[in-house]
């Protein structure tokens, strides 16, 4: 499954580049340069998802029902 995230890279002191993602609140890491923070903040959501995901799957009681849901988000 692929799910598209808005990034946002801003200068921050030292000429260090922050990426943030916006729709997900703890996605935030740094790089040197750009190419850097794309990296980062690639593999912190990567991580941070695979997180939540393992947290979902321990706090559902066995007899719960899943199922996938899909949702168009516009993007701005």
């Amino acid at each position: 499954m692929t799910r598209d995230y808005s990034v946002v890279y801003q200068e921050i002191e030292d000429g260090w580049i922050m990426a943030t993602v916006p729709e997900l609140p703890g996605a935030v890491t740094q790089g040197k340069t750009l190419q850097e923070a794309r990296a980062m903040i690639k593999e912190a959501v990567e991580l941070l998802l695979e997180s939540y995901r393992d947290h979902a799957v321990k706090e559902v009681p066995t007899n719960a029902v899943w199922e996938t849901l899909r949702v168009e988000i516009p993007t701005p």
